[in-house]
């Protein structure tokens, strides 16, 4: 499925009225490279999006490495991943930098534009001050295993992305714990699944009381 490439300015208002967690499915032929390609098009476009928070779950590390290779050179995501073999130190570091990255989501969703003050004919630091403000606006995007997802049980937070995408597509217990580490109360969910698999896409939406539809082709219907 093709994901156009045309996509509006944030909308925050549309935002809230729409229903909280929904669930989308893009469904691509069966093979790797195929899929890869629609995941890199698809972050392509929403992460466009100033300061949106993503999270991409993988099953294994072989797979969180391909997808942080994949997107390394997108130059509007400022990329992390979490695997099991991170520092404790650095793995708080990333999370922590995320959940600060929802904070500047929602303050440009209640703001109705990322304003900032740093335009203007000053001298001196505006060059330190305009890269501070480039990285601050960049899509903020986790690439984890579910090995390495928030510790609720332990007492750690979740991230709270607005947009979770399944790059694998899990068992119903690990969709449920996806949603529940890593994704906000109004946030979207995407599956990117190939043909076989959404049948099992579908026992995991009928299992679990969810409604998961095709995604638009103009993604910025559902961002």
């Amino acid at each position: 499925m093709a994901v156009t490439d045309a996509i509006e300015e944030p909308s925050p208002s549309s935002n809230f009225s729409q229903p909280p967690q929904r669930h989308f499915y893009v469904t691509v032929v069966d093979r790797l490279h195929f899929k890869m390609e629609t995941l890199v098009h698809l972050l392509g476009v929403a992460a466009r999006r100033p300061a949106l928070p993503i999270v991409v779950c993988c099953t294994s590390r072989d797979q969180l490495d391909a997808v942080c290779s994949a997107v390394s050179n997108l130059p509007f995501i400022s990329l992390a991943s979490l695997y099991s073999d991170l520092a404790e130190s650095d793995r708080n570091v990333i999370l922590e930098e995320f959940r600060k990255a929802t904070v500047r989501w929602s303050q440009i969703v209640n703001a109705g534009q990322s304003g900032g003050g740093g335009s203007g004919g000053e001298t001196g630091n505006n060059n330190d001050e305009s890269s501070t403000n480039n990285n601050n606006t960049k899509s903020h995007m986790i690439v984890v295993t579910d090995a390495c997802l928030p510790l609720l049980a332990l007492g750690e937070a979740p991230v709270s992305a607005r947009v979770l995408i399944n790059y694998e597509l899990p068992s119903k217990e690990t969709y449920l714990r996806r949603m529940a580490t890593c994704l906000a109360a109004d946030g979207i969910v995407i599956n990117v699944v190939v043909g076989g698999e959404v049948i099992t896409l579908k026992n995991i939406e009928e299992s679990s009381s969810l409604v998961i539809a095709e995604m638009p082709i103009n993604i910025s219907e559902i961002l």
